[in-house]
């Protein structure tokens, strides 16, 4: 088949196309190859080097009208994963997060719904992040869903979520594609909206639609030099440079990281599984680690220690604990996450130590947080 990946340079799309092209479809790449990116010369990116080899690669934005248009000739599958990533970020970037995810999403709908073309089935990256807290257990009460800590909570130490008038100890649970949906920052918003977009207007046109909710997706491949992409980038170019790490909270909070085979897999098998037609599903590993559980396999991964700091910092419309529910990726997707996170974390470093580390924005990351009063 011919299929286009839209933000297909990137970390997931380039592994995507990958993968695809390997099965011997017809790849093509829509990208913006932004500078958060791929660095100031695009050309040294390795995602793009990738996705050059598999792919055809077109520079252009799902946000212009007339790049969408060209880019979807001929295509029969689109995997819509271009978005502006970074939780953080987007709460203070809020019309560029806006622009881009909602937008964009919104005009590539607009093309297929007003333009001829032959495209018959849409694939939307969405996120584990639309659900805000993950589910959670309360005796005597059942299931609940959590809303945002409080800041005067969050300043006194107290990091697990509460529900009123219940002062028992809240269970963590498996968070499912019924869980309830309570996006805690503007990234998490554009995503559920880009899913709900895609869903519904796909359906009005004849067009399958699926829409998967990815966990925390890493491994070779991710950005060492990007400061939205992840904890794991963050911690391992802190310990190449010998940099102290300091940790939010007190480091037990908890995600689902999945690594980055696992989610092609599930995407490739999307493409052609027609039960999860009209589905959203989560791609996650299934497992909950801690933020001390990432650090302490990064220190044997790469051999080496740096000194950590459990700061108490927090970070406004963080969440505690989330991890994914797999059952209805195994059932109508027949995947299964084959790598588990210390094997993962391994793959990750010896890639990690290939590349060129340039100076860190990490540091700078969080001044801008903290300027806008959202780190504390």
């Amino acid at each position: 088949m011919s299929i286009l990946i839209t933000g297909g340079a990137g970390f997931i799309g380039a592994a995507l196309a990958e993968r695809l092209n390997s099965e011997g479809h017809d790849v093509r790449v829509l990208d913006s190859l932004s500078t958060q990116v791929h660095g100031e010369d695009p050309t040294m990116s390795p995602t793009l080097q990738l996705a050059q080899k598999n792919a055809e690669v077109v520079r252009g934005s799902v946000t212009t009208r007339s790049d969408l248009e060209e880019a979807l000739g001929g295509v029969e599958v689109v995997v819509h994963l271009a978005a502006e990533t970074g939780t953080g970020q987007s709460m203070y970037q809020i019309e560029r997060y806006t622009h881009t995810n909602v937008g964009g999403t919104a005009l590539l709908l607009d093309v297929l719904r007003n333009t001829h073309h032959d495209v018959r089935k849409v694939i939307v990256a969405s996120s584990r992040s639309v659900y805000g807290e993950g589910k959670y257990h309360a005796e005597g009460l059942g299931d609940v869903y959590p809303g945002p800590r409080k800041d005067e909570d969050l300043r006194r130490g107290h990091y697990d979520p509460t529900i009123c008038d219940y002062d028992g100890q809240l269970t963590l649970r498996a968070t499912d594609e019924e869980s309830r949906i309570r996006p805690s920052s503007i990234y998490a918003i554009t995503k559920h909206t880009q899913e709900q977009l895609v869903m519904t207007a796909c359906a009005s046109m004849g067009i399958s639609a699926v829409a998967l909710r990815f966990q925390n997706v890493y491994g070779p491949g991710q950005s060492p030099n990007n400061p939205y992409t992840g904890i794991l980038s963050i911690f391992s170019k802190q310990i190449l440079t010998g940099e102290r790490i300091n940790i939010f909270e007190d480091g037990k909070e908890s995600r689902d990281f999945v690594f980055i085979d696992d989610v092609v897999e599930a995407a490739s098998r999307t493409i052609d599984a027609s039960d999860a037609d009209g589905q959203v599903v989560n791609v996650g590993s299934g497992v909950a680690t801690s933020i001390l559980e990432v650090v302490s396999s990064l220190f044997s991964a790469f051999g080496k220690k740096v000194p950590v700091d459990i700061t108490g910092v927090y970070r406004l419309g963080d969440i505690r604990h989330n991890y994914a529910d797999i059952s209805k990726l195994r059932r109508l997707l027949g995947s299964q996450p084959k790598v588990d996170f210390s094997s993962g974390s391994k793959l990750f470093a010896d890639w990690v130590t290939t590349q060129q580390l340039a100076s860190n924005q990490y540091l700078h990351s969080l001044e801008e947080l903290r300027a806008r009063h959202l780190l504390r």
